[in-house]
């Protein structure tokens, strides 16, 4: 029923980690949360329930505990219902959670010949003898990147995490991410390994794709929160990158690269837990005391909110990967397992490689950016509302959790070499080759990439010498006795106000610009005119909204088809009975030739005499004679 190999335990120290600063930081918040007994049974259930899915040992007990992750999380994000926004993104994220959850079950029916019970090594032996496991593998990543919040299927998190408290939105995007990448790691590994070249290429793609487009809306947001889920769609697809580069070298024979490539993505999964975190707790903090997630109606806030300045600051600062941060680590290991495919002489990889390259690198600039942005919009210059004026510190409880989880990001820098240990020997324990020895053969003060001619970082010594130049510099104010003159702000004859600041929506203005294609903004502008005369006027007021691409195009549409299709049936149901039972018939055979098709081997003939069977009966008993 259950199991504590190593790949579980690492997932539990993760869970944990991430939840115990939280708990700290969710006891504080509580006043402020009116529903107190509801948030808290399902705030400890939803804890449980991620614990129980990395440590269950089949479908059965896998599949209830990961229901049971959704329902929770589901009602977590009704604990604050003030307004029909927060209905709506409950909703979106109930039918996506459930959309994955088809295809897991599906998966599992495959695997274990509906015996649910049985454990993973006898899945293994059952996919192994499918036709089809390109169909099973599809199924895993609808399943899990439904709820990792990869593209295609990331919609639901610029809704949801918003719409939660903002404890549990730490939870949400820097612990529940994970434990669908957990699900990946799991069954690609215990079930369906080895995997072809091509499966490694589709995450691949969807990885870079994911991690661009979530760093290219989470700069154009003005809510702090949306701003930071769309950042965990970059970064979920910078560990599907590096996941993808482990695949592709495992499928090339690689298999000193392929750790490097798996422990750089299982690194980042820790750091991703721990920046994103932090992060949403700021943010709470932040919404707390200005009673609004609109960055344009902050500022001054590091001089109110000292701490919550600062380990924002860790945060941010690990987040947009600078040395000699955890954040920059991993992605450099990442960085570095692309780097060394160079002498791979595949067509496709030539091409995917490459683009995914160009993404990677286009993110981490992008993302300095975006939280260039959001720390200074929010925490510098004047203040831009009269709540953020009068904003003042969290309690102690709260700032407890921010500075315990600001200690974990800390750590996951000093200590590098103790959690790369720990994941090379859970990659060691799925059969494959320790590398530790190779990132570190000059002991800890060295990091190396296990590519030929790869690079070297050290992370330590980087440390070092940045505090150094900052002591030096410190010591040389105090020496040289420095004087500070203070004089009013001139800016080129206007008096400064907090109206003359870089607002956010400035901010992002020419990266909009340039991403028009996608962001297909709709822009407004409205005049306060004297006398009629539009050249002259007391104030304006400018407003920017950007249109969720996906949803126009994609889910929008779903929708509308799904529509179309249920009110046709509904119509052959009610004044069409012969017709909806001829349509109910053809649906049982086509589920029993697809069976016949996943439970046999496939055979052109019966196929086709199969096709012109569904034909026939569709055209005598459903269309009929047209009179």
């Amino acid at each position: 029923m259950f199991q504590f190999d190593l790949l579980s335990l690492v997932f539990v120290a993760l869970i944990l980690l991430g939840a115990v600063a939280n708990i700290f930081y969710s006891s504080g918040y509580l006043p402020h949360i009116e529903r107190k007994v509801h948030y808290q049974v399902h705030y400890f259930a939803f804890i449980f329930s991620m614990l129980g899915v990395v440590v269950s040992a089949n479908a059965l007990v896998f599949l209830f505990f990961w229901e049971l992750m959704s329902l929770t999380s589901w009602q977590l994000i009704l604990t604050e219902v003030k307004e029909k926004s927060t209905i709506k993104a409950a909703q979106f994220y109930f039918i996506m959670t459930h959309f994955g959850f088809v295809f897991l079950l599906l998966f599992f029916l495959i695997v274990t010949d509906g015996n649910l019970e049985i454990g993973f090594a006898d899945m293994k032996l059952i996919a192994s003898t499918f036709a089809y496991p390109t169909l099973l593998f599809f199924f895993l990543i609808l399943g899990f990147l439904s709820k990792a919040g990869a593209v295609p299927l990331h919609v639901w998190l610029p809704y949801a995490h918003p719409a939660a408290p903002s404890p549990v939105s730490a939870l949400m995007s820097g612990v529940m991410l994970k434990v669908a990448i957990y699900g990946m790691f799991r069954f690609l590994f215990d079930v369906l390994y080895p995997w072809p070249l091509e499966w490694g290429i589709v995450i691949l793609t969807l990885g870079a794709l994911s991690s661009l487009i979530g760093v290219l809306y989470a700069l154009s947001e003005h809510d702090i929160k949306a701003l930071l889920a769309n950042h965990s769609i970059e970064n979920i697809g910078i560990i599907l990158i590096g996941f993808a580069m482990g695949m592709i070298f495992d499928s090339l024979g690689l298999y000193t690269l392929s750790t490097f490539a798996f422990i750089a993505a299982l690194f980042h999964t820790f750091n991703h837990m721990s920046f994103k975190s932090l992060l949403f707790m700021g943010a709470g903090s932040i919404l707390h005391q200005t009673d609004t997630k609109d960055m344009q109606k902050y500022g001054g806030l590091i001089k109110a909110m000292p701490i919550t300045g600062v380990t924002f600051l860790i945060a941010a600062i690990s987040i947009s990967a600078l040395p000699p941060s955890n954040g920059f680590l991993s992605e450099w290991m990442i960085f570095q397992s692309m780097l060394s495919s160079s002498y791979i002489d595949t067509v496709s990889l030539k091409l995917a490689i490459p683009f995914a390259i160009f993404a990677l690198a286009m993110t981490g600039g992008l993302a300095i950016a975006c939280f260039v942005k959001a720390y200074g919009i929010t925490f510098l210059g004047l203040h831009r509302s009269t709540n953020a004026k009068h904003a003042h510190e969290v309690n102690l409880l709260m700032k407890i959790g921010m500075v315990l989880m600001a200690l974990v990001v800390v750590s996951l820098m000093l200590f590098t070499p103790l959690y790369i240990k720990y994941f090379d020997n859970v990659f060691v324990s799925l059969s494959h080759i320790s590398v530790y020895d190779k990132i570190f053969p000059e002991g800890v003060w060295h990091m190396h990439s296990v590519g030929i001619n790869g690079g070297i970082v050290s992370p330590v010594i980087l440390l070092f010498s940045l505090v150094g130049i900052t002591l030096l510099m410190l010591f040389a104010y105090k020496v040289f006795n420095v004087k500070t003159r203070v004089h009013n702000t001139w800016a080129c004859g206007y008096k400064t106000s907090k109206k003359t600041q870089y607002s956010s929506t400035g901010f992002a203005g020419p990266i909009r610009r340039f991403f028009n294609w996608l962001y297909k903004a709709d822009e407004h502008l409205t005049k306060e005119t004297i006398a009629g005369h539009t050249s002259k006027f007391n104030s304006s007021h400018y407003e920017v909204h950007v249109k969720p691409l996906f949803e126009d195009v994609f889910y929008n549409n779903i929708a509308k088809a799904v529509n179309y299709i249920s009110y046709w049936v509904y119509r052959l149901a009610h004044f069409e009975q012969t017709r909806y039972s001829a349509m109910i018939f053809n649906i049982l055979l086509v589920v029993l030739f697809s069976y016949r098709i996943f439970s046999h081997e496939f055979s052109w003939a019966t196929s086709v005499l199969e096709f012109f069977v569904m034909m026939i009966s569709i055209k005598v008993l459903i269309i009929g004679d047209k009179r």
